[in-house]
């Protein structure tokens, strides 16, 4: 097998980071994108979706996905299942196409731990049960759209990313020029779990999934250490020097955000039981740790 991987989403905030760490690996990184062109270090060369070559590749990782932190609009649904799901099913049907030997060995497929719904105090590994409600049924169709794959000979793996903090990343830096305002404070009673995770670590993950073949299925993308959000509150509003503000209650995140404001009064205390039980290693296990880094 060779040592090329295809990125779908190469030139996101994710994707653009990741390529230079699998260059450092001895890879070779070719980026997707609908305009074929794109300016990302350490990606060697770009194809659009339609003229992709998937043949010999050491992994495909999709990390396409239209962004999820606004109102969930009828027409923003689609555009989320189409740039999902609808991405998803297209790479299949392109390995199906290949004779077997040419098949890629890994398909490593973008997914979210909104699949566990709201869960409370529970402690979430990778075998939980799907949860309830728009996002659960949207990551759902996204890893039932992955799993062929794996008939296929592929193997495949469901990361279930949580909040991801990095600089450049929007839900962070929304999230630093609140507190720098000194108007951040917590959601709801703020008791809901936010399974974090820093960019680095995320990124050295999917790079350590490659080589690790034990890996397979779903794989919760998340620091060992979740926060409640009223705690994460707290340590963000110390890292940035500033008091925590008045709580914002649940029904004016619903009002102004709809779908998406109740999904961040849920719950995922998210664990990453594979990541830990194959002997990755955190850099940033605590979150006091990433945030000493990130500001």
């Amino acid at each position: 097998m060779g040592k090329r991987v295809v990125i779908y989403g190469a030139s996101g905030f994710i994707g653009s980071g990741l390529a230079g760490m699998l260059v450092a690996e001895g890879y070779e990184v070719v980026g997707v994108s609908r305009r074929g062109v794109g300016n990302v270090e350490g990606v060697c060369a770009w194809m659009k979706p339609d003229t992709v070559d998937l043949r010999n590749c050491a992994a495909v990782i999709n990390l396409a996905g239209a962004p999820i932190d606004q109102r969930w609009t009828e027409a923003l649904k689609k555009e989320f299942h189409a740039s999902r799901v609808g991405v998803t099913e297209d790479i299949v049907a392109k390995i199906a196409a290949l004779a077997a030997e040419e098949r890629p060995e890994l398909l490593l497929n973008g997914s979210a731990v909104g699949f566990y719904g709201d869960d409370g105090d529970t402690v979430l590994f990778e075998n939980a049960p799907k949860g309830d409600g728009y996002l659960a049924e949207l990551c759902d169709d996204w890893e039932k759209a992955a799993m062929p794959a794996e008939a296929l000979g592929v193997r495949t793996i469901l990361f279930r990313i949580g909040v991801v903090l990095g600089i450049g990343g929007k839900a962070f830096e929304k999230l630093m020029t609140v507190f720098k305002l000194g108007i951040g404070g917590r959601l709801g009673n703020g008791k809901q779990w936010m399974p974090w995770i820093h960019v680095d670590d995320l990124r050295s993950a999917m790079v350590f999934c490659l080589s690790e073949r034990a890996i397979s299925g779903a794989v919760n993308g998340t620091a060992p250490e979740p926060e409640t959000n009223a705690a994460l509150t707290r340590k963000l509003a110390k890292a940035v020097g500033r008091w925590e503000f008045l709580p914002v209650p649940g029904f004016v995140l619903k009002f102004a955000l709809g779908g998406f404001g109740g999904f961040l009064l849920s719950s995922q205390r998210a664990v990453p039981n594979k990541l830990t039980g194959a002997g990755f290693r955190f850099r940033f296990a605590k979150l006091d740790e990433a945030l000493r880094d990130l500001i």
